[in-house]
């Protein structure tokens, strides 16, 4: 015979009224237990899926805050890469103001190697960095700025046509000359006492590493290479292996 076990539950009133009994038969029992355990899988998935909802909710609004940051950097963007128009139209400018002057070679002409005579007025004496390294004034667009971490532009641009005379600042030896992706064809000279200097973006190099050169020896001429916008040079003074201020030790003629 099928098992017909039941459930009985007595209540039995405190205040002395009649007690009172319900009878569950088995099968009731049985549908009673199915349906708790059918509600409480159904408080989980929808307690999960509440859980789920917000945190997705949570990744929205978070998502949304990002793509805002990102606006608003992107403005930022457009506005820097405007005035970056308006700096390169700006130098463009400059640049137009320049011609061909006594420092530049003319046309035809071939280039005098390190150590060839020329007009030497401006030249300072010894190892310190003391002569204007071009052959025209030209027109210093950047100078040396320091950020938290160590210098931003660790030297100076100056404005030239391209084809001027770049001069050692100081006498000294040729340690390095080679090509760069930033700076292009450039120079470093050793000049002792801890100072170095660098020439960068030239057009062509006159000198080679081992060189003995003068103060305000022609060592190169004056391009854009490397990471240029146009013709100029890059001249750094390094003191010790750090960058100083060109303008404290050179002047502009």
């Amino acid at each position: 015979m099928p098992d017909d076990r039941g459930l009985t539950i007595l209540i039995i009133p405190e205040n002395g009224e009649a007690s009172r009994t319900f009878r569950l038969s088995g099968r009731g029992v049985r549908r009673l237990l199915r349906g708790g355990v059918v509600v409480g899988v159904l408080l989980l998935v929808l307690g999960g899926s509440w859980v789920y909802f917000a945190w997705e909710a949570r990744k929205t609004a978070a998502l949304r805050a990002e793509v805002s940051a990102l606006e608003v950097d992107r403005e930022r963007l457009g506005e820097l890469a405007s005035t970056l128009v308006e700096v390169e139209r700006a130098y463009a400018q400059v640049l137009a103001l320049f011609t061909e002057g006594a420092g530049a070679p003319l046309a035809g002409a071939s280039a005098p190697r390190a150590g060839a005579p020329g007009d030497r007025s401006g030249v300072g004496d010894g190892s310190l960095p003391d002569t204007w390294p071009l052959a025209d004034r030209g027109f210093v667009t950047q100078g040396l700025s320091a950020g938290l971490e160590g210098p931003i532009h660790p030297g100076v641009d100056v404005a030239v046509p391209e084809g001027t005379y770049v001069r050692a600042a100081a006498s000294g030896r040729v340690v390095e000359a080679s090509d760069d992706p930033i700076y292009g064809l450039f120079l470093i000279l050793e000049h002792g006492d801890g100072y170095r200097t660098l020439y960068a973006h030239a057009a062509e190099l006159l000198a080679r590493v081992g060189d003995q050169v003068e103060s305000g020896e022609i060592i190169a001429l004056s391009g854009s290479t490397g990471r240029s916008s146009a013709p100029h040079l890059h001249f750094e003074v390094l003191r010790d292996g750090q960058p100083v201020d060109p303008l404290e030790y050179v002047t502009q003629p």
